[in-house]
């Protein structure tokens, strides 16, 4: 049976197989070239799989609230040497996830801490798992605004299910919700039990969560579940905002005398 080309896309459209539409006459040229019909329909079943893949990697991207698709492409290692530069790539390489491991990224502001953890976050999309991305105060405001749609179990579904939750700059702001304790805590041993791996950055030490939280025995087992199978990373050096601000200044400067 003779089909135009037209007709052929059309019929794989309505089959939704859009990632051969896409290589379709790439894969008629092939095949005129001489390759057999069970080479091109190899290549076009591995075309739609492609597709698929990109699809399903551009949803989970959208969906775990990442803004950005940070690398380590240009990050400056040797602003600040002190960082734990093999630990880092550790991260990056996913092996936690597959483990159900956990890490705590800790130092001063600044230090590259939420870049590493949003890096990590990024990977782990690319790599093909689910990803939950969340700047702390907004991480509360989401359950906040849960408990009072009564949407709280979907939500709290949501944060721990994904194979990643990354809670991003936990007390940058000082004064934390009510039920900031408790909800941190229920998410935590939900996730320590089904081994799902949680990513948490903080400005602040350790110790001093359980004031911050106004909760010290909640505070405790949170922080002994995430140590428990987890990564404690200390951030020290200089700021890499202020080292940026730094080169904007003296560029506007350079501009001006110019």
């Amino acid at each position: 049976m003779n089909m135009a080309l037209s007709e052929i896309e059309q019929h794989l459209k309505t089959l939704r197989l859009h990632g051969m539409i896409g290589t379709l006459p790439t894969r008629i040229t092939q095949a005129n070239q001489g390759d057999s019909f069970a080479e091109v329909f190899a290549c076009l079943v591995q075309d739609e799989l492609d597709c698929r893949s990109s699809r399903l990697i551009e949803r989970r991207f959208k969906a775990s609230g990442l803004k950005e698709r940070p690398t380590l492409t240009e990050f400056d290692w040797g602003f600040n040497p002190k960082l734990p530069k093999k630990e880092i790539y550790e991260l990056i390489s996913g092996k936690f996830i597959r483990d159900g491991q956990d890490a705590l990224l800790i130092g001063s502001p600044g230090t590259g801490k939420s870049h590493i953890a949003k890096t990590v976050a990024h990977s782990a999309i690319q790599t093909g798992y689910k990803v939950m991305y969340r700047e702390a105060h907004t991480f509360f405001e989401d359950l906040f605004e849960a408990s009072e749609l009564k949407r709280k179990k979907k939500v709290n579904k949501l944060f721990s299910e994904s194979d990643l939750l990354v809670i991003d700059d936990l007390f940058l702001r000082k004064k934390m919700p009510e039920q900031a304790a408790d909800d941190l805590l229920d998410i935590i041993l939900t996730r320590y039990s089904a081994r799902r791996s949680t990513v948490i950055t903080s400005n602040r030490p350790l110790e001093d969560w359980g004031k911050l939280l106004c909760d010290n025995a909640a505070s405790s087992a949170i922080v002994d579940r995430l140590l428990h199978r987890g990564h404690l990373l200390q951030f020290e050096g200089r700021s890499y905002r202020l080292k940026e601000a730094s080169i904007r200044l003296a560029a506007n400067n350079r501009k001006r005398s110019g």
